[in-house]
């Protein structure tokens, strides 16, 4: 083997990781910073800011379920991922050079839905080449870590050289999405002549049929609420609760944070010897011991020691929690639109469960007690509907 075939084998193993780095990378910036933007170069009140970035989150919303789907028809997933990333160069472009909030809003919603895809195309391309379930969890470590550099990344950018800084941030990262992108499309090409012939996928209206899908998608959702809402309430549960500095709270998120990465790994390694449903229920039984535990929690240092557990629960459901959509969905892109639209939906459901316990006196330890409770929900009907097919194999391993 020549040094050149040498460097490209290596570039080319290096393109996937970095391609997953960048577009996470992304809206890992731009999300802890849009609403002050929006204030800082455009001057928007409380109610444009709320309007405007309800409007963003619906385009981002109908992107996620339109651009995966209509990649699925072609079985092609790296030329909308070309056109998503031009998109998000293009939105920065027309930030930087406009004043007026109508504009940005404008571009928000017709060029800021597409970037937010790319993570799910690239996921989908990845299934769609036969990746492997413990390449698609390590894919998935690797967006984590870039939601742990992002906001520090983000808020040192604009504290340093001020708001308008982050707008070159965003746009040096938004460029090296297209070169990734093109990277990969050229790859794909020279990869062409070897690949084999394609399988169809089922209609879209089939794949969404079915009670046992829709269950799938359904317990999923529930266990991204959970987590949701017990992350958002974290620092009221932490101050006003518990009575602690908000440093405390910090401390816990960014503890959960950073042992998700080694715990997408762990559970990587573990998918090549167990099955999907073991580890989920595993999972899930992990999950009602962290949320009872921290429920009854009484110090921010009882929470902290949790977060392993905390970090294990959300691994299993962000990592596994893909591989199982890409295998009850054929279609890549519908599965893994479909599986990133659990977290959107989830986060409105969120605060709508919030908002209910409100009536209870201690509502952030009333959060961790329901998530508690909805996780072992899942658990009792996810061991239900497992057991069946368990049972109708008899001298195999059932996975």
């Amino acid at each position: 083997m020549t040094a050149a075939s040498v460097l490209r084998s290596t570039a080319g193993r290096s393109l996937w990781p970095t391609a997953a780095w960048f577009w996470a990378l992304q809206f890992a910036v731009l999300n802890p910073l849009l609403a002050v933007l929006l204030v800082a170069l455009y001057d928007a009140t409380p109610t444009q800011l709320g309007l405007t970035l309800g409007a963003y989150n619906i385009g981002g919303f109908i992107a996620s379920l339109v651009i995966p789907a209509t990649a699925d028809r072609s079985g092609d997933y790296l030329r909308p991922l070309l056109i998503c990333g031009i998109c998000g160069v293009a939105m920065i472009i027309a930030l930087a050079v406009t004043t007026a909030l109508p504009v940005a809003l404008l571009a928000l919603v017709l060029l800021g839905g597409p970037p937010g895809v790319g993570s799910t195309l690239l996921f989908a391309q990845l299934r769609h080449d036969g990746a492997s379930p413990s390449r698609v969890i390590r894919t998935r470590a690797i967006v984590s870590f870039a939601w742990v550099v992002g906001p520090p990344l983000a808020t040192a950018c604009t504290g340093a050289f001020g708001n308008g800084s982050a707008l070159w941030l965003l746009a040096g990262i938004g460029v090296v999405n297209v070169a990734t992108a093109l990277l990969l499309l050229r790859g794909l090409h020279r990869g062409a002549s070897e690949a084999g012939p394609q399988v169809p996928h089922p209609p879209m209206l089939a794949q969404l049929r079915g009670w046992g899908r829709w269950g799938t998608v359904s317990a999923f959702l529930v266990l991204q609420v959970t987590n949701i809402a017990t992350v958002t309430v974290t620092t009221l549960f932490v101050t006003v609760q518990m009575h602690a500095p908000v440093l405390w709270a910090g401390f816990i998120l960014g503890a959960a944070a950073l042992m998700e990465i080694p715990a997408l790994l762990i559970i990587g390694r573990l998918h090549t010897r167990m099955a999907a449903r073991t580890l989920i229920l595993i999972s899930c039984v992990v999950g009602v011991a962290y949320y009872a535990l921290a429920a009854a929690a009484q110090n921010p240092w009882q929470l902290l020691i949790l977060q392993p557990l905390n970090a294990w629960f959300f691994a299993t459901v962000a990592g596994v929690g893909l591989t199982v959509f890409q295998d009850v969905f054929p279609s890549p892109g519908l599965a893994s639109g479909l599986f990133t639209n659990t977290r959107r939906i989830g986060a409105v459901l969120s605060g709508l469960l919030i908002a209910a316990l409100a009536v209870f006196p201690d509502t952030y330890r009333a959060v961790y007690t329901a998530a508690a409770i909805l996780v072992a929900v899942v658990l009792v009907g996810y061991a239900v509907a497992a057991y069946p097919r368990r049972a109708n194999v008899t001298g195999a391993d059932a996975q």
